[in-house]
């Protein structure tokens, strides 16, 4: 499952610094996060640190793009393979 951040973002820049894989960035209006970059932190850390410092939860799993942790663990490994993190 990628992440997704909600209209209601305020831009507050907690987010994008805590993510280890670089997913988040700033975009037209608000902070958006590339699908194919999110791993929900699998690789890294037991929880997503995006959701941990938000502080209006607006960080939320992208019904979109719902992937498995197998998944996610498989993304990251791709994602160090390609030095993309």
């Amino acid at each position: 499952m990628a992440l997704k951040i909600l209209d209601n973002c305020t831009n507050c820049d907690m987010c994008e610094p805590e993510c280890p894989n670089k997913a988040i960035s700033y975009g037209a209006k608000i902070y958006e996060i590339n699908p194919d970059l999110c791993t929900e932190c699998v690789g890294f850390y037991d929880t997503p640190t995006c959701i941990s410092v938000c502080p209006i939860d607006c960080i939320i799993t992208d019904p979109n793009r719902v992937e498995d942790k197998a998944t996610l663990l498989e993304k990251f490994e791709q994602l160090v393979l390609s030095d993309k993190i």
